[in-house]
């Protein structure tokens, strides 16, 4: 496979994985300012920026702060082309990668993931969100969550596909860790009562689908050590961090063919290490050790992770070749 098809790939899934991602937090802190008191749903709305520092993002536009109210910095979020990390830059990247391999994707995603771009970028989207941003982040959602399906169902699995998996598990597994780290260094600051730090532990769960997944598994209420136990170290959820990562090494595993134990590209030792780091460790550890920092500490992680791959698959130092004397040809009489 040629690396300019594995990185059209590769960066196709991590958008449409970014896109998500944003969708649900949005949404999330938005449910939120209908479940806490009047009072502190004014200040919600007046400050959004923890949102933006939650996702990793700059907090202005070509040197201009944005205004920290909810509206604005869901504009920027959603609908902002002078984002490169905004819903409609993510799906418009996503795009423009699976325009340029559609011979090594299906026809089914290439519609779809067309069809989720035409209409985030029309009026009717905007017409959606304007009467009912719920009803718009719950369509967006499901398109994405299709396009992400028919990938599974339709697309041969080979190293194409193992391309995207790196991509899609490496954005899930940064945005949970993200999620988790700011809203616990957040809640550590905050003098809001016990009951508001409950709303907003349950919206960290509702924002990665894990409210039911919780209840199930510790039937209690919600306490942040164990909400930080399911999405860092279950390994059977979806978007927990060592789920994410079981997946990423797996993927990469069979890329080269080199057996689970074993190494033989920097991106492999650096996946390895990390799920026998998880598979190792105890919410005690983690805690004990500090929350912020090892979360902190998984992000940056990710980051060499990422650089790795890049640097195995996808760019190639190219050498000096060899100085080839010239021959000299005899001019025929």
């Amino acid at each position: 496979m040629l690396s300019r098809v594995a990185d059209s790939l590769y960066w196709m899934s991590r958008n449409v994985e970014r896109a998500e991602n944003i969708a649900r937090i949005v949404e999330v802190n938005q449910q939120l300012m209908l479940d806490v008191p009047s009072q502190q749903a004014v200040d919600l709305q007046r400050n959004w920026l923890p949102v933006i520092a939650c996702l990793g993002e700059e907090p202005e536009i070509d040197g201009r702060p944005i205004k920290p109210d909810a509206g604005s910095v869901t504009e920027f979020l959603v609908f902002e082309r002078g984002n490169p990390n905004s819903i409609v830059s993510c799906l418009c990247a996503a795009r423009e990668n699976a325009r340029t391999v559609r011979e090594q994707i299906s026809a089914e995603m290439w519609e779809q993931i067309n069809r989720t771009y035409l209409w985030c970028l029309g009026k009717s989207a905007r017409q959606s969100f304007d009467r009912n941003q719920y009803e718009f982040f719950q369509r967006l959602k499901k398109s994405l969550q299709l396009f992400q399906g028919i990938t599974e169902t339709t697309m041969i699995h080979e190293d194409g596909w193992d391309f995207i998996q790196l991509g899609k598990y490496l954005e899930r597994a940064d945005k949970t860790s993200r999620l988790l780290d700011d809203e616990y260094h957040l809640l550590r600051r905050d003098k809001a009562t016990a009951n508001d730090h409950i709303l907003q532990w349950l919206a960290v769960l509702r924002s990665c689908s894990a409210r039911q997944t919780y209840q199930k598994i510790y039937a209690t209420t919600v306490q942040p050590v164990k909400v930080a136990e399911l999405l860092i170290l279950h390994e059977s959820f979806p978007r927990s961090v060592k789920f994410c990562a079981m997946h990423l090494d797996e993927a990469l595993r069979r890329i080269s063919g080199v057996p689970p134990g074993r190494f033989s590209n920097h991106a492999e030792k650096l996946s390895g290490r990390l799920v026998a780091e998880l598979s190792f460790s105890s919410i005690d550890d983690l805690h004990n050790r500090g929350l912020h920092q090892a979360v902190d500490d998984l992000q940056v992680k990710f980051n060499a992770i990422g650089s790795a791959i890049f640097a195995t698959y996808i760019y190639q130092a190219i050498t000096p070749a060899a100085i080839i004397p010239e021959v000299q040809q005899v001019p025929q009489e």
